[in-house]
């Protein structure tokens, strides 16, 4: 990309700059196949629970910190800064820290998050007012779903409509996700989802997913889920999104060893879950992060006291109840 391509105006400059972006969970394709011609589609939801923290601030040299845990992000950072002062033309020496990280290929977007805040961070720091989405489009984001650039953006219930030829999917719907909602993320840290050429290379070995399939996927997210997100009706929400998941699942399983899930013990707490109390359930992405949303607080602290008791927790994973976030990512200048 050029800089003559982007749309970039002026604005305040800073002096220091820290970006924190949120994690989202990436709730399935409505159409990989492009039976209208429009190829993915996505829905996904931002959570208030794990995320990505950069500071930017001018220096005499660069430097690059990383806290402990993030440092498998650095090699990333570093590429997406020399990016930046190439296609900004800005050769400032900048100290950057790194100062959380989401995990990494655990299904909540870490990439794009970590590219979009160190983006968002250095426009700001040189007073470059440019959008999201063009920063996404020079780092090579959101390349098949739009959820992360709007879930950075603006936070929610999120619903993209695909990638165009030369354009980033646009976002379709966006709802706020219901205050008293919560999340429980089961987490497996042992493993990785699929990414970067694996990940394409599982899609272009998939079976083309029938066009009923895809309109079955379409219908319910139009009339069953956002309508019971607008209206707060935890009942037909939590239906229609294990159904999607189901049926989204059973599609991407030939990629994941036959399963719906990449975890064979995050699969099993999730679906003992959906068995035994009213909630969604699913993977995110290509997991290894699995969820279950309940109508409040109380009901998933009930849920994962009798999921413990029940022994349906194995030692490795870990269980993280939290909201779900409807702003995007915070700038502090």
């Amino acid at each position: 990309m050029k800089l003559s391509e982007l749309s970039v105006h002026p604005s305040a400059a800073a002096d220091q700059v820290t970006v924190t972006a949120p994690g989202r969970l990436h709730l399935g394709f409505l159409d990989p196949d492009a039976a209208l011609g429009r190829r993915f589609g996505s829905l996904g939801l931002t959570i208030d629970g794990p995320a990505t923290r950069i500071a930017l601030r001018l220096a005499a040299r660069d430097t690059l910190a990383a806290e402990p845990g993030t440092e498998q992000d650095v090699e990333r950072v570093q590429e997406h800064l020399a990016a930046l002062k190439r296609l900004f033309q800005r050769t400032t020496p900048l100290a950057v820290h790194v100062r959380e990280a989401l995990p990494a290929h655990a299904g909540f977007g870490s990439g794009t998050q970590l590219a979009l805040a160190l983006a968002r961070a250095f426009a700001s720091l040189h007073g470059l007012d440019v959008t999201t989405a063009n920063l996404a489009r020079a780092l090579g984001r959101g390349k098949r779903s739009g959820i992360g650039v709007a879930a950075f953006d603006r936070g929610g219930f999120l619903v993209d409509g695909g990638p165009g030829k030369d354009a980033p999917a646009p976002l379709l719907a966006r709802a706020d996700f219901p205050e008293h909602w919560r999340v429980l993320l089961v987490l497996d840290p042992r493993g990785a989802g699929l990414h970067g050429t694996d990940e394409g290379r599982a899609l272009a070995q998939l079976e083309p997913m029938p066009q009923p399939t895809a309109a079955h996927l379409a219908h319910l997210v139009l009339m069953q889920i956002l309508p019971a997100l607008h209206e707060a009706e935890f009942a037909p929400f939590a239906q229609g999104i294990s159904e999607l998941q189901r049926v989204i699942g059973a599609y991407f399983a030939p990629a994941q060893n036959a399963s719906a899930y990449t975890s064979p013990e995050v699969a099993q707490v999730v679906q003992w879950l959906g068995t035994h109390f009213d909630a969604a359930i699913g993977q995110s992405s290509w997991g290894p992060t699995g969820f279950a949303i309940f109508a409040s607080q109380a009901d998933a602290d009930r849920a994962v006291d009798r999921a413990r008791a029940a022994g349906q927790v194995a030692a490795p994973l870990a269980l993280r109840i939290v909201k779900g976030r409807n702003h995007g990512a915070l700038l502090l200048r």
